[in-house]
């Protein structure tokens, strides 16, 4: 399954009878999906039926989606008010004797007002359904064509995040390998703040150094951090091969970079390491900006 983006944009139009219709949808980033709709009036009916065809296409991502609706040709047709209309014969006939009895004229009924009321025609109940059914055929081959622009995105966006991927670990690489941590290196450091302190003085139990330098040298020690980062850049980039909606998973894994980097810096007792742990936070912040545009 592809990676995708949260960000994306599709247009699509269509007729229907009489009616023309456009959807526009716009993506950007969402913790979950956020489906907001701008329907025409007398459509909310289709809101169930536009959600259940966005989920089925999106896990992630404020989805905007706003349809266009209107009538290629307008059709009108003649309504006459019945009950106007007998009252205008009653009237009539209450008159017998004391008016012209002419028959009614088109032209004077016409000039009635409220007996002939012209309205568009009313579409029956097939026309609609089929407008309904085009109108909900064009959302799915608009969200097609969203969800393609969003893999795209998430093809350069995986680019992207594997660059910063291959940093953090060459960064891991240079702190493991910094001669700082070797044994020996540790060791001769140890001995020389333990020999720095035992000069004069004699107040000072040298066992007692010893141990606690043992213990200093310890909690010093980078091996479990540097393990850690390696597995976490192999789960990364095992995230991305396989696609799909990994971008919390990601997320997380940003975070728990982002956790072992300031470990190290807090235990930092080199220059080097320290810097190479500064470069890989700022490295981390930009892996983790990255990837909260991922689905």
């Amino acid at each position: 399954m592809a990676l995708q983006s949260m960000t994306g944009f599709a247009r699509r139009e269509g007729t229907s009878g009489r009616w023309r219709w456009a959807w526009e949808l716009r993506s950007v980033n969402g913790k979950g999906l956020d489906v907001r709709l701008r329907l025409p009036p007398g459509l909310e009916r289709l809101e169930a039926d536009v959600r259940r065809i966005a989920g089925e296409n999106f896990n992630r991502g404020n989805l905007q989606a706003t349809l266009a609706l209107s009538s290629g040709e307008s059709q009108l047709e003649a309504v006459l008010n019945q009950d106007a209309f007998a009252a205008v014969l009653a009237m009539r006939d209450r008159l017998e004797g004391l008016i012209d009895p002419a028959p009614l004229r088109l032209d004077t009924l016409l000039s009635i007002r409220g007996l002939v009321d012209f309205r568009e025609t009313q579409d029956s109940e097939e026309a609609v359904s089929t407008r309904d059914a085009d109108i909900l055929s064009g959302l799915a081959a608009a969200l097609a064509d969203l969800k393609t622009m969003r893999e795209q995105e998430g093809v350069a966006l995986a680019r992207v995040l594997l660059g910063h991927i291959s940093m953090i670990e060459g960064l891991t690489n240079t702190i493991e390998a910094d001669p700082s941590r070797s044994p020996q290196e540790i060791a001769a450091r140890l001995s020389a703040q333990v020999a720095l302190l035992m000069e004069g003085t004699g107040a000072l139990d040298r066992d007692r150094l010893h141990a606690e330098a043992a213990l200093l040298a310890t909690k010093a020690d980078l091996r479990e951090e540097v393990d850690r980062l390696k597995a976490h850049v192999a789960a990364a980039r095992d995230l991305l091969a396989n696609g799909g909606p990994v971008g919390r998973k990601l997320d997380f894994l940003a975070q728990e970079f982002n956790r072992e980097s300031n470990t190290i810096c807090s235990k930092s007792n080199a220059s080097a390491v320290t810097a190479a742990g500064i470069e890989l936070k700022v490295v981390i912040d930009q892996f983790r900006e990255q990837v909260q545009n991922l689905e």
